[in-house]
């Protein structure tokens, strides 16, 4: 005679989850917070995972332009106003750099002279 005890555990199948870490706007943690409310769920994982099912990730085309990581030199007194500015806007030392980039002038080439 077999235990039915057994059998019920090996039909049920448990949901192995993993931890994931982003960052999201403000904004975005708002419409979480506010999904659970409006949808009942519980957590804001389930919140995720429910707008991971719904999301079509093949259709769909994110307007973020690409990004290459550079290396380049600044002098120490750059380096540490950076950080300085970065931890007390708390943000990162590349959202600063690209600020600054995205905000520098760029004059037009000057022409060359032939002889």
């Amino acid at each position: 005679m077999r235990d039915s005890r057994h059998t019920a555990m090996a039909i049920r199948t448990k949901t192995i989850s993993a931890p994931l870490t982003f960052d999201l706007p403000l904004g975005l943690i708002a419409k979480i917070k506010a999904a659970r409310k409006s949808q009942g769920l519980k957590t804001a994982s389930e919140v995720v995972r429910l707008a991971i099912e719904q999301f079509d990730f093949e259709a769909c085309a994110p307007s973020r332009e690409p990004h290459r990581q550079i290396s380049v030199r600044v002098t120490t007194p750059q380096r540490a106003m950076l950080q300085r500015c970065a931890r007390s806007k708390a943000t990162s030392v590349g959202d600063l750099l690209r600020l600054a980039l995205a905000d520098l002038a760029v004059k037009p080439a000057r022409a060359t002279r032939r002889s």
